[in-house]
């Protein structure tokens, strides 16, 4: 089974994420089969970059995402709601 969940990366004390497609019998520093996007929690409000057009595909496929990548997209998808739109002329 194909799980979508984060690959951790970066320096000590200084987390980076990657939002990955990897099989879920590797282990969690193992090969990963598509890099999916990104994602730094140090950075101010949610820094998360998402090819959503992979990640798509990956699910229509199967795959299951993690609760924490979830999360993530749910939380991005509630601030780009409560954006306020520009307006059109």
């Amino acid at each position: 089974m194909v799980r979508i969940r984060l690959f951790r990366a970066g320096a000590k004390k200084r987390p980076k994420y990657r939002i990955v497609a990897v099989d879920s019998r590797v282990k969690r520093g193992g090969r990963v089969l598509e890099i999916l996007g990104t994602y730094d929690p140090l950075k101010p409000g949610t820094e998360l970059s998402l090819r959503r057009a992979a990640f798509d595909q990956w699910v229509g496929k199967g795959a299951q995402v993690s609760d924490s990548v979830a999360s993530l997209i749910r939380r991005r998808e509630r601030e780009t709601a409560d954006a306020p739109q520009p307006a059109t002329s």
